[in-house]
């Protein structure tokens, strides 16, 4: 690491080697000339004072039913890969699950699109850091709990040894060019540690890598406690269709949720999910509003490729444990 005329901390993209500013507090950052991430060693981390408390712009109402949808679309932000048109859609479909079928109060749902004027709306890497802890702040006994992320993912080299595959999973904030990807580690520490016993929460997370994308120890098959902690997400695949309206892996969960009866387990609502992604989407309207009220005409690559992994804090029998929020 290097510092520079003007103060700022730098170093070297392990790829390209271009010059990449550090920012406090981060652990990685993607390079804007190569698009790779680079991990920052933790000799280089520059420490960042952190609130003790969400900011007044996140004390929303704090029902037993809360959540944080998420949806990203990067326009402008992805040189030369387009946007994706998919997950502002995906949020509003999603919120329309949680209030319709489950009696989620609205003003118990917050939602970070980039398409919002409201600067605290956004999806940026610190608006998300502050919903992920208005979510879990003071949570307890018969809380639900849902996180749904619809954007980018992506794959860093693991340096603490504590990843199967040797990388970390980590998801892609608006500004992520500047202050990088949110690790898996961070994920986990931040909406899953704080937990406390009876509180439940699931994450929906519709991106490429997501299948881990928690931190959580075990993945799919055979996944039984009461307390479960569950996130779906899909296994790597090409990023959607610039043309998509909805997420192929958000459009799967919420077809399945609303064409299974209620009580339907999780092995079940798995394989239904999988079934309208082989049979490139299913039925191709979702209830609930889209746009100018349209419904979701397109949606995001089924090719097959994509497919819904469940992973959970505790092992239990996917095909008799009831899918509830």
């Amino acid at each position: 690491m290097s510092f520079s005329g003007n103060g700022n901390a730098t170093i070297r993209c392990k790829y390209c080697s271009a010059c990449l500013t550090v920012i406090p507090g981060e652990r990685a950052i993607q390079c804007a000339q190569c698009n790779c991430v680079t991990r920052i060693r933790r000799a280089d981390r520059i420490p960042v004072a952190r609130p003790a408390h969400v900011p007044a712009a996140f004390q929303r109402a704090r029902g037993k039913k809360r959540a944080v949808l998420i949806g990203i679309t990067y326009a402008g932000m992805r040189r030369g890969c387009g946007e994706l048109r998919g997950p502002v859609n995906d949020v509003k479909c999603m919120r329309n699950l949680l209030c319709q079928r489950f009696g989620f109060p609205s003003e118990c749902i917050i939602m970070l699109t980039d398409d919002q004027k409201d600067p605290f709306r956004l999806p940026t890497k610190d608006n998300i850091r502050m919903a992920m802890q208005w979510l879990v702040q003071g949570c307890s006994n018969g809380d639900s709990l849902v996180f749904h992320f619809s954007g980018l993912g992506a794959q860093v080299a693991d340096e603490d040894c504590d990843e199967l595959d040797a990388y970390d999973e980590a998801i892609c904030p608006l500004d992520l060019f500047q202050k990088g990807p949110i690790l898996d580690d961070e994920i986990n520490e931040t909406i899953v540690r704080p937990l406390v016993h009876g509180a439940k929460l699931h994450a929906v997370v519709d991106a490429c890598h997501s299948a881990t994308v928690l931190d959580l120890p075990f993945l799919s098959q055979h996944v039984s406690g009461p307390e479960l902690l569950a996130a779906m997400g899909g296994s790597p695949s090409p990023t959607p269709e610039a043309c998509a309206m909805v997420g192929a892996m958000t459009h799967s969960f919420i077809k399945a949720v609303e064409c299974e009866p209620q009580g339907v387990t999780y092995g079940r609502l798995l394989t239904s999910m999988k079934a309208i992604m082989t049979n490139a989407g299913g039925c191709n309207q979702l209830q609930g509003p889209i746009g100018a009220g349209a419904p979701a005409r397109k949606v995001a690559n089924f090719s097959g490729v994509q497919e819904p992994n469940l992973s959970c804090s505790e092992m239990f029998d996917v095909y008799r444990k009831p899918f509830a929020l």
